[in-house]
């Protein structure tokens, strides 16, 4: 028998994501240019904010939410010398953690910077999209903000 099956196939998910009133507030916020992140019970400040607390499972109160600054510093970073489809550029580029000032934690985005100016403890600044609709790739990318950390 020299015949072989064969069924095309393509992997999708086909679906939407609805917010809750925590990432709803801090999407919100980033179409109006302000990051918001989650002041929690013990006094630590989580960007981007969750809907449930980590330690306490608790539900976050979106009354809870307090902005941080546009800038921050590298916390940990990966350079992505050949770029996918849907990353944000065509062209190598880096991800980075970034711990926003005024956050205790660190959140994930693609930093637009040459490889050998990139460093752990950098200071980066967001670059805000040329359009802001309440999506996370309102912030376009950090890029350098010079100076150390």
């Amino acid at each position: 028998m020299s015949d072989v099956l064969s069924a095309p196939h393509i992997m999708e998910f086909p679906y939407t994501r609805s917010t809750g009133p925590v990432v709803g507030a801090f999407l919100t916020g980033l179409r109006d240019k302000k990051l918001l992140a989650y002041r929690a019970d013990d006094g630590s400040v989580v960007c981007p904010p969750p809907e449930y607390d980590a330690k306490t499972v608790a539900p976050v109160d979106a009354a809870a939410l307090v902005e941080v600054g546009p800038e921050g510093v590298v916390t940990s970073w990966s350079w992505n010398p050949v770029p996918r489809a849907g990353n944000p550029f065509d062209r190598p580029f880096a991800w980075a953690l970034v711990r926003l000032d005024g956050a205790d934690t660190s959140m994930l985005h693609a930093l637009d910077a040459p490889r050998d100016a990139i460093e752990t403890g950098m200071r980066v600044k967001v670059r805000w999209a040329d359009e802001t609709v309440g999506f996370i790739n309102d912030v376009a990318c950090f890029e350098p903000a010079g100076g150390a950390a």
